[in-house]
């Protein structure tokens, strides 16, 4: 319905000509504008009120005290319902390591939160299907167990800044449980916050999708990072360093790139390279911890999102 609405806007109401570069790159956009946002709208609404039941307080109580490999499952798996960029996970990873939490364990909530978006997640499921969307998860929420878990093994704790070690988060008691009216009224105000604050990016990485859509030369894909380059994922990998978005405006741009025939694996490394390890992200990452963790933390995650991309391209024309 949504397609056929963008159709008759495009080609009928401004009067573009179809399967043209002009006309079908402004098509893209309208009909990617209306879909991601109507998505966006309900999925961060339902997560808001998800996310009420949920307070840091309690997700640091929650990870406290739990042996390491237990902790680190269950610190991937809360990054899953934070729909954070590393930038706004940065003070609830602060918190974790100041309350006591080991250190692997917050690293793997703060690779789990941009890596694993619960946005994305739905994007890509109602986009390639829930095999793709379940793929995701599964392996997005493995780089942040096991990369956690290996850092964690390195007894790295003397790499964060004093002042986080210093900082003293009070613990504090949980606020009274909100009735279901404040609950929808929060849900409400955080779905604009997020909307003014992602928005931005939603349309600009629909933009550049839709250029990419219309004007990109299938050749020129295929050539640079089509199944026949086996450094393809590499590539994009770097790519995505000097680029800054989070996942559900970097959607966009795999869904066309895809469509101009870039395997999903490789679209999918270039997508977690730019909300994981992307160098902005890492200039505000450094204010929390020492170059040698920051290395270190962009390595293992670099080195996992590329095994996965070879993972994706490996597997997926056996299970779509």
């Amino acid at each position: 319905m949504l397609k056929a609405l963008a159709d008759w806007i495009v080609f009928e109401k401004i009067g573009l000509v179809p399967k043209t570069h002009f006309g079908e790159a402004v098509d893209f956009f309208v009909y990617d504008i209306m879909k991601i946002f109507l998505l966006l709208v309900l999925i961060v609404y339902v997560v808001a009120i998800i996310r009420s039941f949920f307070p840091p307080e309690r997700a640091r109580k929650m990870l406290g005290g739990k042996r390491e490999f237990v902790g680190n499952i269950l610190a991937a798996l809360l990054g899953i319902v934070t729909p954070f960029c590393s930038c706004s996970a940065c003070p609830l990873f602060i918190g974790f390591v100041e309350s006591g939490i080991p250190l692997g364990v917050s690293m793997s909530f703060l690779i789990s939160s941009p890596t694993v978006n619960e946005v994305a997640l739905i994007l890509l499921w109602g986009l390639f299907g829930w095999k793709v969307g379940v793929l995701y998860m599964t392996t997005g929420v493995a780089i942040a167990i096991v990369a956690g878990w290996v850092i964690g093994r390195m007894h790295l704790e003397d790499q964060i800044e004093e002042y986080v070690l210093q900082a003293r988060f009070g613990a504090g008691s949980e606020l009274a449980r909100p009735t279901w009216k404040e609950r929808h009224q929060d849900a409400f105000e955080y779905t604009k916050g997020i909307l003014k604050k992602v928005g931005p990016f939603v349309v600009i990485g629909i933009a550049l999708g839709a250029v990419v859509h219309g004007y990109v030369p299938v050749e020129f894909v295929v050539r640079v990072a089509g199944p026949g380059n086996p450094f393809a994922v590499p590539i994009a990998v770097l790519i995505g360093l000097p680029l800054y978005s989070n996942a559900a405006g970097t959607i966009p741009i795999v869904q066309a790139l895809i469509e101009k025939g870039l395997p999903l694996g490789t679209a999918l490394a270039l997508m977690m390279s730019i909300v994981a390890i992307s160098i902005p992200e890492m200039i505000i990452l450094r204010r929390v911890v020492k170059w040698k963790l920051l290395y270190l933390f962009a390595a293992v995650v670099a080195v996992a999102i590329i095994m996965i991309g070879y993972l994706f391209n490996a597997v997926l024309p056996a299970i779509q």
